[in-house]
């Protein structure tokens, strides 16, 4: 059988993607999503599970979108069921990055509550950017029940996503409000803010959330 030229690059391309060096891994994933060929595929989503480092994950990323739908799709659509939270996580980000409404139903209620903290960032960013018409208010409701989750950036990211569905989110924030948790109805609060004034700063918007709570205000008053 005689090897091509592409065929000796394939192969050295898949060889760089498990390289000790994360520079050699990027330059690999590159010349992947340079030169985008089906036999890639497998690969760049079993290294997206493992790989250590943040650019190469993303360059991982970049050369699954270069390549056709119908061949990334089956192969994401299962990681996001997978038991290791990177795997999730980095192929939500992809599913996120590509953008086909396919992948919709995959986004479930499991995922947007994840115990994970990136896991769930991702899915809270990929249901905004898949979620069908119509559905909007039905995703706020879900994404309204993990307000006061975790620390700064991971309010932070629900925030966004939320303010990200406009006017959708209005009721599921005013529920919000009136959680029996404190961290919640601030969180709630605080996005509120952010909706009604996009350049408002976060830090500003849950210290001011924070004090009304505190103080045991609806952070209503005289608006």
């Amino acid at each position: 059988m005689t090897i091509t030229r592409q065929d000796t690059d394939a192969i050295r391309a898949l060889q760089g993607l498990e390289d000790a060096r994360s520079s050699v891994r990027l330059r690999a994933a590159l010349a992947v999503g340079t030169t985008p060929d089906p036999r890639f595929v497998d690969k760049l989503i079993e290294r997206c599970a493992i790989e250590p480092e943040f650019f190469v994950r993303d360059m991982l990323t970049w050369a699954l979108t270069r390549h056709p739908v119908s061949m990334t799709l089956p192969g994401l659509l299962r990681e996001v069921r997978a038991e290791r939270a990177q795997a999730r996580s980095q192929a939500l980000h992809t599913l996120s990055k590509i953008g086909d409404r396919q992948a919709w139903p995959a986004i479930t209620r499991a995922l947007l509550s994840d115990a994970d903290d990136e896991v769930a960032r991702s899915a809270w960013r990929a249901a905004v950017l898949l979620v069908p018409e119509g559905e909007e208010p039905a995703l706020a409701t879900v994404l309204a029940t993990q307000l006061g989750r975790g620390g700064r950036e991971t309010q932070l990211s629900l925030s966004r996503a939320l303010v990200a569905l406009g006017e959708a989110i209005v009721p599921a924030l005013l529920a919000g409000t009136t959680a029996p948790d404190p961290r919640m109805r601030a969180h709630a609060l605080a996005t509120q803010r952010l909706l009604r004034d996009p350049d408002a700063g976060f830090e500003f918007a849950i210290e001011e959330a924070k004090r009304a709570v505190v103080l045991g205000g609806s952070g209503q008053e005289g608006r």
